[in-house]
């Protein structure tokens, strides 16, 4: 068992309600909020024609473009 997985009472911290899961859970929470309220129109140009999309789906594809691109860049190398 390493430090990391050790708790102060020498336990590992393996239950349902583990401070990982709770700020994922409140993440989670907040992303659906903010979805909902930013439903609006927005115009985007980037290299092509104007594109008209809801201000969320083009935040989405933002946040997914730099998923992809920081697990490409802080991949686990294999030895």
């Amino acid at each position: 068992m390493s430090p990391k997985d050790a708790r102060s009472d020498g336990r590992r911290s393996t239950g349902l309600w583990t401070p990982g899961r709770i700020a994922v859970g409140v993440l989670v929470v907040l992303v659906l909020v903010f979805i909902c309220v930013n439903t609006g129109k927005v115009t985007i140009r980037v290299l092509i024609p104007e594109v008209t999309m809801p201000l969320w789906l083009a935040l989405l594809a933002m946040f997914l473009i730099g998923l992809v691109c920081g697990g490409y860049l802080f991949r686990r190398k294999g030895k």
